[in-house]
């Protein structure tokens, strides 16, 4: 973990004038409640690395980030902190130097090795609300952090790059949880793959891929967008400030929501039972069927 506690302040920032144009939208005394609050990101990636400067541009005054990566070429096309000036670059690090270079007099605390079941909870502790931003694909990172908020009784948001759009799902604390939603239990690495994307998107509206085998399951990899990423952002960040200052109402699982541009729709969605819903098992039948067939891992290989 690293802490600039000791930053110095540059004279001509003020926090009052730099976020004035917030007021209108929430008023002075919220204001300076999201000055007070302090937000837990795990990831500073495609969305993390988003998620943190959406929050910092609204006045979030207290942040704990998450990321053991550095940047690669790979990561130019969507990541908030990815260019030729920061190629080897922590994640984590350079995120926090944006950060501060916003609201140079936030409180940023780096955990620079990511998160493990070792440490979660201090990285948790006292946080008024998670935003995840792990990769798709750290299914045991994911689950140890849902699983921590759900037993501290933290509000908990992800919100997943899909196509050109965003889907976004809430799990709050005393309502159905990660792990009753999704179902993961003992499932393969290509089956819990399946149960988030479908979890997360019942509605399917990124069903426009033109080049599935761009999706490698054995790799760990696939395909994402700026646009969906800074979508992601909007719809987290927006969330995260309506729990922040009890702003409801607040949708939260089973309830989600799919924004795609790309299709312009928006699906509101619902599946009591989360993934053990029979529609959703039946979308799983078919996502398994695609995704784990010879025909397919011979086309990806």
């Amino acid at each position: 973990m690293f802490n600039r506690d000791d930053i110095m302040t540059d004279p001509a920032f003020d926090y009052g004038r730099a976020f004035s144009r917030n007021l209108g939208w929430v008023t002075e005394r919220e204001q300076a409640l999201l000055r007070s609050k302090t937000v837990a990101i795990a990831g500073m990636g495609g969305v993390g690395g988003h998620h943190l400067l959406a929050l910092t541009r609204l006045g979030i005054g207290n942040f704990r980030i998450a990321d053991f990566d550095h940047f690669e070429l790979e990561n130019f096309n969507r990541q908030a902190g990815a260019s030729l000036s920061t190629l080897d670059a922590r994640k984590a690090e350079t995120m926090a130097a944006l950060a501060r270079e916003i609201n140079p007099q936030a409180k940023i605390d780096i955990y620079g090795h990511g998160i493990s079941r070792s440490n979660v909870d201090a990285f948790l502790a006292d946080a008024d609300v998670y935003l995840d931003g792990i990769d798709f694909f750290a299914f045991d990172a994911r689950r140890a952090v849902f699983s921590a908020c759900d037993r501290l009784g933290i509000p908990a948001v992800t919100a997943a790059p899909l196509g050109m759009g965003a889907a976004l799902l809430v799990f709050m604390p005393g309502k159905m949880s990660f792990d009753e939603y999704f179902r993961w239990g003992d499932c393969s690495d290509i089956e819990k793959a399946v149960r988030f994307m479908v979890g997360l998107a019942p509605s399917m509206l990124h069903d426009y891929l033109v080049d599935a085998t761009r999706i490698n399951f054995a790799m760990k990899a696939g395909p994402s967008t700026s646009t969906a990423c800074y979508l992601c952002a909007g719809m987290a960040a927006t969330e995260a400030l309506k729990i922040l200052l009890e702003r409801g109402p607040v949708t939260c699982a089973p309830r989600g929501q799919h924004f795609d541009a790309y299709r312009g729709k928006l699906a509101k969605t619902w599946r009591p039972w989360g993934n053990a819903n029979p529609i959703q098992r039946a979308l799983i039948a078919i996502g398994m069927r695609r995704f784990s067939g010879r025909a397919f891992q011979e086309q990806v290989s």
